[in-house]
C-alpha cells in the first residue's frame, strides 16, 4: 500500500464497540468527525480503528487491531445527507467484506447487504432498505430467489485472502461510480437524501460486475426498475426526511386490508346487522362528514358489522361508490406509533397513510377499532395528536373512516372533541337477543366446525345463548356465547387428539403389573419366594395377557375411530375450498368453472361427507363402546360455564319447572316449623319464574320477622342452596356496621376524591362478581335511614350505579330483609289460636310500617316492594 498516495486517517477510540466515526483528511488531527480519506488514485483505504495513526505501526500491532468501520470524505458522503435505512446498508460494507475475506469492498457487496442486511448484523433499520429493495425488484419483473441466489455465487466466486492485514480495505472503482451515481439520483429523485432507492439505481446503472449483466440475463431495463421506484413513490412522494424508507406504502405497514381477508375466506360469516350495516353505508355514501362511528358496549359485534361491510364491498351488495376496486383497509394504531421513537415520526406515518388514503380518490375507506386511541395517540412535546391529524381530511370528505369504540370510551374521548365529534356520525350498536344469538351461532357453526376438527349440535348452540344470557351478565351478546362455543370444541379437541381414558387405564395397569411381575421374577430366580408369590406370579401373567388383548383392541378401536374422524375433516376443509372457490368464479365471472363447482363437485363432496359421518357413528370394533366422541352437544356447554361461574352443569340443564314445582318441599326438609313462612316464599319465587312480576325488578323482595333463633337466617341459606346450588351464593351485610351516615357511602363506593375510592363498593362489588344470588340485609332496624334511600332505588328499578359509573343488575337476585322489631309482640301473643295469631300479625306489621315510615319518611313506597 505504500506505492499509493493515501492521507492516513485519525483514529477512533481504542474501544472494541463497532461506532461509524468520521475523521477529516489531515494526518494531525486525532478528533472524530465524519469522513472517509480518498487517495489520487481512486481507491479508498481503511485503516485500523486504534492509535493516532497507521504510521509507524508494527505488522504485529496492525493484526492484533480490530477491523475498521466504514469512513468516507466529509464533502462527499456525510451520514446525515444519507437515509437512515440507506446509511445502515453502506456504513455496513466492510462486514461484507469481512464476510467474504476480502480487502476490496465492490459494487456488488452494496447490493448484498440491501437485500441481506440480517446476514452481516448491518442492524434494523438496514432492514427498511431490503424491503424497498425487494418491492422494487419485484415490481420491475426480477425473480428476487434467484437474483440473490447468483448474487451469493458471484460473491463467493471471488478471490479471498487468507493471510495478511485486512483490515485495511479499499473501494473499487465501480462502488466508487455508484456513490456518485447515488447522489445525483437524489436531485434526479427530488430527494434531500441519498436513499435505497438511489442506491439501486446506481447499481443498475453503473454495476458492470454483476448487477447489470444478471438484470439483462433477467430481460429488465434500467427503465423498468425506474419505473418500480415512481409507482412505489406515487403515494409518498419524494424523500424529505431521513425515515423516508419507512413511510413507503404506509398502508400495506400499517393497516389490515379487510376485503383482502374476505376475499381469502378469513372473515366470519356476518348474520343479521342489517340495519345496522345499511345506515353505515347510507353514511359513508355522504358528500361530507362520510364516517360513521359504531358506538356499543364491548362483544356486540362493532368490528364484526365492518367485516360484513368488507364482504358487501366484495360481492358488489354496496353503492357504486363502494364497489371494487374501492377497498376497506383497518388502521392498526398500535403498529403506526409502534418504534416511533423521534419527534415528528408518527406524524410522518400516520401523515403517508392520510396521503395514500387522499390520493385513492375515495377508493380506500379506513376503519380504525378502539377509535379512541387517536386522542391523544403521538402527542408529545407539543406535537399534533393523531385526530389533530385526521381533522381537517374528515370534515372536507377526503377522507372515509369508520370509526368504533364502547358507549363509555366515546363519552370520555370522543364527546370532550367536539370537533372531533362533529365529523362522525354516530350508528349504535345494541346487543342482540338470545334469538338472534342463535342464528349467529348457526352461521359461524361452520367456521368452527372447520377449525377444531369436530360437530357442533344445533342443542349446543340454544344452551350457548341460553346459558351465557343467564349466568355472564358482565359481558354481553354475541360475545360471550361465542367464546363459550369456542372453548367446548377446544376442549373436545383437545380429549379427540389424546389417548382415551379407558385405553390410559389399561396401558398404565400393565406397566404396574410387568414391574410387579419383574420384581416376583427375580426373587423366583434366588429361590425366596413361597408358593403364594409363585401363585401371584401366575395370576399376573394371565391377567397380563388378556390386558394386552385388550389393548390391541381398544388400539384398534381408537385408530379405526381417529381415521374417520379424520376422514370427516379433509371432506369438511376440501369443501370450504370448494365454496370459496365458487365465490371467486362469480366474482370474476368463470361462469362454466362456477358451475361445474356448484353442481358437480360439491354435491359429490356433500353426499360423501353425509357417507363419511354415518360410518364414523357406526364404527365398531372388538365389540366395545365409542371411545371418542366428535359432537359437542349442551352438556359439553354447560361443563365450560360451570368452570367460568362455579355452579353445578346439572343444575344448569335440569329442568327448572320441575325444581321450582317441588320448592316447597325441598325447603321445609330443612327449616323445620315455618311452613307457612316457606310457602309465602315459595309463592313469590314461583310467581317470578312463572313470568307474572316486573322482569326489570329482583326475582323477590322479602322482609323475615321474628325473635332471634327462630330460622330466619337458615331460611335464607336454604333458599339461596335450592335456587343458586350453594350457600355461598348468599351475600350477607350486617346492617349494624350501617348506622352512621357517612357509612352508607361504603354499599356503593365512595365517591371520587375520598379515601377508599379505588376499592369500590361493598354491595356492588359483591353483586358484579356473584349476579345470581341471595342478598341477606340482617338487621335492617338497625340501618342509618339513608341506607333504605340506596334500598328504594334497588327495588324500583332492579340496577343500582356504584361510584365509578358501573351499572349493577339486581335483577337476578333473591332480596332478603331480616329484622326483630315486633319480637316481643310474637312472643307474647304467638298463641296457635286465630284470634292471636291475627293480633299478633296486625301489631307487627304496624310496628314493621311505623319504622320504615321514619326511616323512609316521604317514601312509605318502599312498603309496596
Amino acid at each position: 500500500m505504500t506505492s499509493h498516495r493515501m492521507i492516513a486517517l485519525a483514529a477512533l477510540s481504542a474501544s472494541l464497540a463497532t461506532t461509524q466515526a468520521f475523521v477529516p483528511n489531515t494526518l494531525s488531527s486525532i478528533t472524530p468527525t465524519k469522513g472517509w480519506s480518498h487517495v489520487a488514485t481512486g481507491k479508498y483505504t481503511f485503516l485500523p480503528s486504534s492509535g493516532p495513526s497507521r504510521m509507524g505501526f508494527s505488522s504485529s500491532a496492525r493484526k492484533r487491531s480490530r477491523p475498521t468501520t466504514f469512513r468516507m470524505a466529509t464533502e462527499d458522503f456525510d451520514e446525515t445527507k444519507y437515509t437512515s435505512a440507506a446509511w445502515e446498508a453502506v456504513s455496513s460494507l466492510t462486514k461484507v467484506a469481512d464476510y467474504y475475506s476480502t480487502t476490496s469492498v465492490e459494487a456488488p457487496m452494496l447490493f448484498d447487504i440491501l437485500l441481506n442486511p440480517a446476514k452481516h448484523n448491518a442492524g434494523e433499520k438496514a432492514e427498511a432498505a431490503q424491503a424497498i429493495t425487494e418491492k422494487i425488484l419485484q415490481k420491475s419483473g426480477v425473480d428476487v430467489k434467484v437474483f440473490k441466489s447468483n448474487l451469493e455465487k458471484h460473491l463467493s466466486g471471488q478471490p479471498r485472502m487468507t493471510g495478511g492485514d485486512t483490515t485495511q480495505k479499499r473501494m473499487g472503482t465501480t462502488l466508487s461510480r455508484v456513490f456518485e451515481r447515488a447522489r445525483e439520483n437524489k436531485s434526479i429523485l427530488g430527494d434531500s437524501f441519498v436513499t435505497s432507492e438511489g442506491l439501486v439505481l446506481a447499481l443498475t446503472k453503473d454495476d458492470d460486475k454483476f448487477t447489470k449483466p444478471e438484470l439483462e440475463r433477467q430481460k429488465v431495463s434500467y427503465n423498468n426498475i425506474l419505473s418500480a421506484v415512481e409507482e412505489i413513490r406515487k403515494a409518498s412522494g419524494p424523500a424529505t426526511s431521513r425515515s423516508a424508507e419507512t413511510n413507503y406504502e404506509a398502508l400495506n405497514k400499517y393497516g389490515i386490508d379487510f376485503t383482502e381477508r374476505a376475499a381469502k375466506g378469513k372473515l366470519d360469516p356476518v348474520i343479521g346487522r342489517d340495519d345496522e350495516i345499511r345506515r353505515a353505508i347510507q353514511i359513508l355514501s355522504r358528500r361530507t362528514k362520510n364516517n360513521p362511528v359504531l358506538i356499543g358496549d364491548p362483544g356486540v359485534g362493532k368490528t364484526a358489522i365492518a367485516e360484513g361491510i368488507a364482504q358487501r364491498m366484495l360481492a358488489g351488495d354496496v353503492p357504486d361508490t363502494l364497489k371494487p376496486p374501492c377497498k376497506l383497509i383497518g388502521l392498526d394504531m398500535g403498529a403506526l406509533i409502534a418504534g416511533a421513537s423521534y419527534r415528528g415520526e408518527f406524524e410522518e406515518r400516520l401523515k403517508s397513510v392520510l396521503e395514500e388514503v387522499t390520493q385513492s380518490n375515495g377508493e380506500i375507506i379506513l376503519f380504525i377499532d378502539e377509535m379512541h386511541t387517536v386522542v391523544g395517540a403521538g402527542a408529545s412535546e407539543g406535537s399534533m395528536d393523531a385526530s389533530n391529524l385526521l381533522k381537517p381530511a374528515l370534515a372536507r370528505g377526503e377522507l372515509r373512516c369508520i370509526g368504533a369504540t364502547t358507549i363509555n370510551e366515546y363519552r370520555k374521548f370522543i364527546e370532550k372533541d367536539k370537533a372531533l365529534e362533529r365529523r362522525f356520525q354516530q350508528v349504535m350498536i345494541n346487543q342482540p337477543s338470545p334469538e338472534d344469538t342463535v342464528s349467529i351461532l348457526r352461521g359461524l357453526k361452520p367456521k368452527y366446525e372447520l377449525h377444531h376438527g369436530v360437530r357442533i349440535r344445533d342443542e349446543a348452540l340454544l344452551a350457548a345463548a341460553k346459558l351465557s344470557h343467564r349466568y355472564i351478565p358482565d359481558r354481553f351478546l354475541p360475545d360471550k356465547a361465542i367464546d363459550l362455543m369456542d372453548e367446548a370444541c377446544a376442549k373436545l379437541k383437545n380429549e379427540l387428539t389424546s389417548k382415551p381414558e379407558v385405553l390410559d387405564e389399561v396401558d398404565r395397569r400393565i406397566i404396574q403389573l410387568e414391574m410387579e411381575r419383574l420384581s416376583l421374577q427375580s426373587d423366583v430366580e434366588n429361590e425366596s419366594v413361597d408358593d403364594m408369590g409363585s401363585l401371584r406370579l401366575s395370576n399376573i401373567d394371565d391377567e397380563l395377557e388378556k390386558l394386552k388383548v385388550k389393548q390391541e383392541q381398544l388400539n384398534a378401536r381408537w385408530m379405526a375411530e381417529r381415521g374417520a374422524v379424520e376422514g370427516v375433516n379433509e371432506i369438511q376443509e376440501k369443501i370450504a375450498e370448494v365454496t370459496l372457490e365458487i365465490e371467486k368464479c362469480e366474482r370474476e365471472f368463470d361462469l362454466n368453472r362456477a358451475a361445474e363447482l356448484k353442481y358437480s363437485i360439491l354435491p359429490a363432496l356433500q353426499e360423501k361427507l353425509g357417507m363419511t359421518t354415518g360410518e364414523s357413528d357406526g364404527v365398531e370394533i372388538g365389540g366395545f363402546a365409542r371411545m371418542l366422541r366428535d359432537e359437542v352437544v349442551a352438556d359439553d356447554i354447560a361443563n365450560v360455564v360451570a368452570v367460568w361461574t362455579g355452579i353445578p352443569p346439572q343444575k344448569m340443564l335440569e329442568s327448572e319447572s320441575d325444581r321450582i314445582l317441588t320448592m316447597g318441599d325441598k325447603l321445609k326438609e330443612r327449616v323445620i316449623g315455618q311452613d307457612e313462612a316457606i310457602e309465602v316464599v315459595t309463592e313469590a319465587i314461583q310467581r317470578s319464574r312463572a313470568g307474572l312480576n316486573d322482569p326489570s325488578k329482583p326475582i323477590a323482595s322479602l322482609i323475615f320477622l321474628g325473635p332471634t333463633g327462630v330460622g330466619k337466617t337458615e331460611l335464607c341459606k336454604a333458599l339461596s342452596e335450592f335456587m343458586f346450588d350453594t350457600e355461598e351464593a348468599m351475600i350477607r351485610l350486617d346492617m349494624s356496621e350501617y348506622m352512621e351516615k357517612h357509612t352508607v357511602s361504603r354499599l356503593l363506593g365512595a365517591p371520587p376524591g375520598y379515601v377508599g375510592y379505588d376499592e369500590g363498593g361493598q354491595l356492588t362489588d359483591a353483586v358484579r362478581r356473584k349476579p345470581y344470588s341471595v342478598i341477606l340485609f340482617d338487621e335492617m332496624e338497625k340501618a342509618h335511614p339513608d341506607v333504605f334511600n340506596v334500598m328504594l332505588q334497588l327495588l324500583d328499578d332492579g340496577r343500582v350505579t356504584d361510584s365509578k359509573g358501573n351499572v349493577v343488575n339486581f335483577r337476578n337476585c333473591v332480596i332478603i330483609f331480616t329484622s326483630n322489631i315486633g319480637s316481643q309482640d310474637i312472643i307474647d301473643l304467638g298463641g296457635s289460636d286465630p284470634e292471636s295469631q291475627a293480633l299478633m300479625k296486625e301489631r307487627v306489621g304496624n310496628a314493621m310500617r311505623d319504622h320504615v315510615r321514619f326511616c323512609v319518611r316521604t317514601k312509605p313506597i318502599f312498603l309496596s316492594f
